[in-house]
């Protein structure tokens, strides 16, 4: 199963990432849809059975409080020059992913860099990258701000119109 743990993103704060995609320059690719906007604070790939129920049970262990999350930078991953993704940076998880990779560091690999974001767009082509980018660089992102009270382990199957994501278990803040 190839599976992820994640932030899921409130309704709210989907809409204004949706104005946000609106504002993107002219581009081959993808808008990451409305449905499937979330931080992955950690891949975890393909794994068996076996490691996924060590999995919840580390997860079940991390205490955390609430979050305060808030989104006000955008920003591109490149390959060899060019714009592969499009993110908004998430500030306030930083915490809760180090608990995550220590959690799991006897099962699985800690993350080597871990950059808090939400992927909004996946680009395969830009006519022009300089144009691209100055325009990326003049979108205003109005801070965006919420709680968050929960992580989700989730399953992604992938499939040609893209991927579909099914929670299969979700950790609550210790209040």
């Amino acid at each position: 199963m190839r599976a992820f743990i994640s932030i899921n993103t409130p309704e709210s704060i989907k809409q204004e990432i949706l104005k946000i995609q609106k504002q993107l320059p002219e581009f081959k690719g993808k808008l990451t849809e409305k449905e499937n906007l979330h931080l992955t604070l950690k891949f975890l790939g393909e794994i068996s059975p076996l490691l996924l129920d060590n999995v919840k049970n580390a997860l079940s262990k991390i205490r955390f409080s609430p979050l305060s999350l808030s989104i006000s930078e955008i920003g591109t991953f490149s390959f060899q020059g060019n714009p592969r993704i499009v993110w908004l940076k998430l500030e306030g998880t930083e915490e809760l992913q180090r608990k995550i990779d220590n959690s799991l560091s006897d099962l699985l690999p800690k993350e080597a860099r871990f950059m808090s974001h939400l992927t909004i767009a996946r680009v395969k082509y830009v006519d022009n990258v300089k144009l691209f980018n100055q325009e990326i660089s003049k979108i205003k992102i109005s801070p965006l701000s919420w709680q968050g009270n929960s992580f989700k382990l989730m399953s992604s199957t992938l499939h040609r119109e893209g991927p579909v994501y099914e929670t299969l278990e979700e950790y609550k803040t210790q209040q």
